[in-house]
């Protein structure tokens, strides 16, 4: 059986992130595409590497006849998913890949994105969208909220060695280098080329990052009292990828066999052989999350360096696994395209 989609906010990389991935799934047709300025574009106009696709022309969202649709993905910028999602058709189910649900408390959603939540009734059934820790809620939920790219890199460096006591939860330092798709499509003039090529720099320093809140969030539910780490991001000059080096207190071997256990049934992610450290190079374009642990020459520290996509496993291709499982379709179909490289 083919479920029909509707993905709102198709312009965005997200957007059109998801569309690339559907595209191959095989058990998803994709029925409306919405967009506000492209509106009653074609797709092939606003992204020409999916002009080979037969996609419907981007539309407003009021435009879109959602009595025939399954499942919709909710590609919008940050503070208008609550809204939009609250005028939805109660039916639906919904994967939003925004910031608007992220949140259970909606003081800590105002706290850390300065208004009030929307929608808070929405909130409470809401689920937090980081696949392989809650599959069983993803299952049966109607709202899934996707999780923020940094964040989900972030802990799948570091749930399983928080929630197995292998690490001194009162020091970890997390350093972090995105890249510049993960800002979005909007013209900023810091992210013209010339501007930022030939350079890194640090932003939201300070404990300032508004992902710091999934972060304090699941952390401490993992480990039943308050848990803050310490992190930067740094944005890189590269179109995708993520980067995050974790820097703990722990065995090394014990931190490394901690999380090999963890995370050896699951199909996305993958740890490597001790001392080896990832690359985004080599998860480019792929729904997989590759994991490395080294030791340190100052005893009992280790280094935890997780690489992803952060348009795919961190967002898009997060996004259509827990679809997969909603729609009780098996949870990597559409997903296991291999990295592209170089």
């Amino acid at each position: 059986m083919t479920s029909r989609i509707a993905i709102l906010g198709a312009s965005g990389y997200t957007g059109a992130e998801l569309v690339r991935l559907i595209a191959t799934h095989g058990r998803m047709e994709i029925a409306a595409l919405t967009a506000d300025r492209k509106a009653g574009s074609p797709m092939a106009e606003v992204y020409p590497h999916l002009r080979h696709l037969d996609l419907p022309h981007l539309q407003r969202i009021e435009e879109v006849d959602f009595s025939g649709i399954d499942m919709v993905f909710c590609a919008l910028p940050h503070a208008t998913s609550q809204a939009v999602i609250a005028d939805l058709p109660r039916d639906l189910k919904i994967v939003d890949l925004s910031a608007d649900f992220r949140l259970r408390d909606p003081a800590d959603y105002e706290r850390w994105y300065g208004k009030p939540h929307a929608a808070p009734e929405l909130q409470k059934e809401a689920v937090y969208g980081l696949t392989e820790f809650y599959r069983d809620e993803i299952r049966g939920a109607r709202l899934v909220a996707g999780t923020g790219c940094n964040a989900a890199t972030g802990q799948y460096a570091l749930r399983p060695l928080i929630a197995a006591e292998a690490i001194d939860l009162d020091d970890i330092v997390l350093d972090l280098k995105c890249a510049v798709s993960g800002a979005g499509r909007s013209l900023r003039e810091n992210l013209l080329h010339a501007e930022l090529s030939e350079g890194y720099h640090p932003y939201a320093a300070g404990g300032t990052h508004r992902h710091l809140g999934e972060f304090d969030q699941e952390f401490s539910a993992l480990a039943g009292r308050p848990v803050r780490v310490q992190f930067t991001p740094h944005l890189m000059p590269a179109n995708r990828g993520i980067l995050a080096s974790a820097y703990v207190t722990g065995d090394a071997r014990v931190v490394h066999d901690t999380l090999s256990q963890a995370y050896a049934d699951e199909p996305f992610l993958q740890v490597l052989p001790f001392g080896e450290l990832p690359s985004t190079r080599h998860v480019r374009g792929s729904n997989l999350c590759h994991i490395g642990v080294s030791g340190d020459r100052l005893p009992g520290r280790a280094m935890v360096v997780a690489a992803l996509d952060n348009l795919t496993k961190g967002s898009s291709g997060q996004a259509l696994q827990n679809a997969n499982l909603m729609l009780d379709i098996p949870e990597h179909t559409g997903l296991m395209l291999a990295p592209c490289f170089p």
